[in-house]
């Protein structure tokens, strides 16, 4: 299989809100995909398209070469959810509802489920009432292990766990990648993320504003900080395939998160008149979380002509 999750100018759209405005996105196997954005971004609205909850407004998508519209229960077979607040039966003991489940699916769930709340060490006998949040997590990822998904969906899967169960949860994502799974998790937790991820797309306002391998990103994304003598100098235009991701001016100090920069750029804005000295690093990902969630920030008396004319694009960059 070449693409696990792939979606065609996919739109959603609501009463009063845009929640996907024709996003276009191609995962493949084996990897960890993340997907990043403030609350109400459009991540769950995805998630939802994808397992077949919510129907597009327009565009397509697929997942696992099926397409959610006509195929929803067969694409639930093959992959797990595990949501922030996960719906369990509060009534049942931990082992009820691993046998409960297990009526849904092959051969094979309940023996793996016991394995997996055995290696968490969960009693059986526990109701789902009496349970912490992390156990109650746990038992949702061996829910949506025990029928060994080709696709692990994570919405938010951490929100609220504390520090070694979060550890846990992150390590069963690299086990399921090592096997040739695809994880994708939808998470605004950026360290987390960093951790894991090999490839990372994100969604702001409907629409990606960025979207490739993090390696990638690490390698092609820097922030150069560029102090002037005077805060109204210019600074040199860019040139394709550069382009401005974020700009922040603060007196006599500019900050440029730039994709692509080359090197007679740096040289460039060094040389210019009234410029005083230049620094750049390697953008980290939460520089650029911040750069395509967050308005620009100037000065209002930042009226000279920059690079900042350069808009980020809307499409996904991959």
């Amino acid at each position: 299989m070449s693409s696990v999750i792939t979606a065609d100018k996919l739109e959603v759209r609501f009463p009063g809100c845009h929640a996907l405005a024709g996003v276009n996105i191609d995962v493949g196997p084996g990897r960890v995909f993340a997907l990043l954005g403030e609350n109400g971004a459009g991540k769950t609205t995805f998630i939802r398209i994808l397992t077949g909850f919510q129907k597009p407004t327009a565009g397509s998508c697929k997942v696992l070469g099926l397409d959610p519209a006509t195929d929803a229960l067969e694409i639930r077979r093959r992959v797990g959810y595990v949501s922030d607040a996960p719906a369990l039966y509060d009534w049942m003991q931990i082992g009820e509802i691993g046998w409960f489940a297990a009526s849904f699916y092959e051969d094979g769930f309940l023996d793996n489920y016991r394995e997996s709340i055995a290696r968490y060490e969960l009693p059986e006998d526990r109701k789902i009432k009496h349970l912490s949040k992390g156990q109650r997590a746990k038992v949702a990822l061996s829910l949506a292990l025990a029928h060994d998904p080709e696709l692990l969906i994570l919405d938010e899967p951490t929100s609220g766990l504390d520090p070694l169960v979060r550890r846990e949860f992150l390590e069963s994502m690299l086990d399921r990648v090592a096997t040739g799974r695809t994880v994708m998790l939808s998470s605004h937790q950026i360290s987390e993320v960093e951790r894991v991820a090999d490839e990372v797309a994100i969604l702001h306002q409907g629409q990606f504003k960025l979207h490739d391998s993090l390696e990638s990103l690490r390698e092609t994304i820097s922030e150069i900080t560029v102090s002037l003598d005077d805060p109204l100098t210019a600074l040199p235009s860019l040139e394709s395939p550069a382009r401005i991701l974020r700009e922040e001016r603060e007196g006599r100090q500019v900050r440029l998160i730039i994709q692509n920069p080359s090197p007679d750029l740096i040289d460039a804005i060094s040389s210019r008149p009234g410029v005083s000295g230049v620094q750049t690093r390697n953008a980290t990902l939460d520089d650029l979380f911040v750069a395509c969630t967050r308005p620009q920030r100037l000065s209002p008396a930042d009226d000279a002509p920059s690079s900042s004319s350069v808009e980020p694009e809307n499409e996904a960059v991959g």
